[in-house]
């Protein structure tokens, strides 16, 4: 295996930065799986359940955002050619502060309770910064015609919203209820965090990791030129009914805006399919497999979306908006990054060992460090629940087996990625001399 081109060992972070994140993400998704054990077909009833807003936040800030602070941790130096300053120190704040910052903001939800809200505000509030601030410098400094550092860059400034939001809601919901028009402010918090941080970031790795990992060939220059920007804008302007209602926009003219920003997404999925029928190896692996089904959940979810949109004087089915949430969270995104993890953590272990064994011992390839019967396992364990998780908002009942294959999926994700860690440490201790930065 060699080293892809414009990938330098120098300039990669010591691999415990991505891994705290990394290792943690599938534990805040069992957390979800359990609690949706625990409540069952009640969580069906209202989208607004404190046990939803519970569930919906360990998924998206516990398993999404963690995955996704990571990947973006690791992939700014290495990639972008931008290391973060102190990157051990920026990862251990940032983590330490998420970490319980997403458990008191869960348990602030379940519990009512008003205290836990307050300490989660605080602590998501600084651990946030602290990524902004640390990954906002180094972008600055990237090179600005890679499409994937300008995906990155919407991708920040999206997250931004998306935070600035949920802590106006999260003090809505600490002190009194202050907040005129809660409703459309949560709408608009749900749209930056799952459209904005998770859809731009998603489509920027994907111009880096797509044609790198799964060997397709490159994004066409016409669709990357314009397609994060396109997507950003569009959301500035979904936001103006709702952040300036006194500005009159038409309700048509809200329908169109929304439906663009579906076809935007629905032109990244079509684009990403064709180029995974344009690879160079055919043979099919996890990856491929987890981001194929991704990227079917969320033409799906854009079905449903065009659907509401352009069928509003029919009513809604029932479920409908829950079921779109679900497919886009554990469908589009959780596969997305499953499979992105899949590719990463064995390509960093076998990277980091190379500097550390090169000319000493032989370093395992890729399939040895995570082999290839454990991810298909965990995979198709996903694979059957997420369309239970659908069918649950019309079928409540189906949400017990759904959520145990989920939880049962995490638990072996946690484990092949643990089980990868340790083949790392077994193998580093065979270097002479421990480098600083593999610590």
């Amino acid at each position: 295996m060699s080293l892809p081109s414009g990938l330098s060992f120098a300039q990669a972070p010591p691999i415990t930065v991505p891994f705290r994140f990394f290792l943690s993400a599938p534990l805040f998704a069992l957390l979800a799986a359990l609690l949706a054990l625990w409540f069952g077909p009640s969580l069906m009833d209202s989208r607004w359940q404190p046990s939803v807003l519970a569930l919906t936040h360990l998924m998206t800030l516990g398993f999404l955002s963690m995955a996704m602070v990571g990947a973006m941790l690791q992939m700014l130096p290495v990639i972008a050619g931008s290391p973060v300053a102190h990157p051990v120190g920026v990862a251990r704040a940032v983590h330490l502060l998420l970490v319980p910052g997403v458990l008191f903001l869960a348990g602030g939800f379940l519990l009512g309770s008003s205290w836990p809200m307050r300490v989660a505000m605080v602590l998501l509030g600084g651990g946030l910064l602290v990524f902004a601030i640390a990954v906002g410098i180094s972008l600055a400094r990237a090179a600005s015609d890679n499409p994937t550092v300008v995906g990155m860059r919407f991708a920040l400034a999206a997250l931004g919203v998306t935070a600035a939001l949920g802590l106006i809601l999260a003090s809505n919901f600490s002190w009194e209820w202050w907040l005129v028009g809660w409703v459309q402010v949560t709408n608009l918090h749900l749209t930056w965090g799952l459209l904005g941080w998770v859809g731009l970031l998603v489509i920027g790795v994907s111009y880096q990791v797509v044609p790198m990992f799964q060997l397709t060939p490159a994004y066409p220059k016409s669709l990357t030129r314009w397609l994060t920007w396109t997507l950003f804008a569009l959301l500035l302007l979904c936001s103006v009914p709702w952040l300036l209602p006194e500005a009159g926009v038409p309700e048509q003219l809200a329908v169109a805006v929304g439906l663009a920003a579906m076809a935007v997404l629905a032109a990244f999925a079509v684009v990403t399919l064709r180029l995974q029928s344009q690879r160079r190896r055919k043979q099919s692996d996890v990856t491929l497999l987890f981001w194929r089904f991704g990227m079917a959940c969320l033409l799906l979810v854009l079905m449903l979306g065009i659907a509401g949109q352009t069928m509003r004087d029919t009513g809604n089915v029932p479920g409908e908006n829950l079921m779109a949430a679900l497919l886009f969270i554990a469908g589009f995104a959780v596969s997305v990054v499953n499979g992105m993890l899949y590719k990463i953590v064995p390509f960093l272990i076998w990277f980091h060992l190379q500097s550390l064994l090169m000319g000493v011992a032989k370093v395992p390839n890729m399939r040895q460090i995570m082999p290839e019967p454990g991810m298909r396992r965990q995979m198709w364990l996903h694979f059957l629940a997420v369309p239970l998780l659908g069918l649950s908002a019309l079928w409540p009942l189906l949400i017990y087996p759904a959520a145990l294959l989920f939880g049962a999926s995490m638990v072996l994700l946690e484990f092949n990625l643990l089980s990868a860690f340790r083949v790392y440490r077994k193998h580093a201790k065979l270097a002479p001399e421990i480098n600083p930065k593999t610590t």
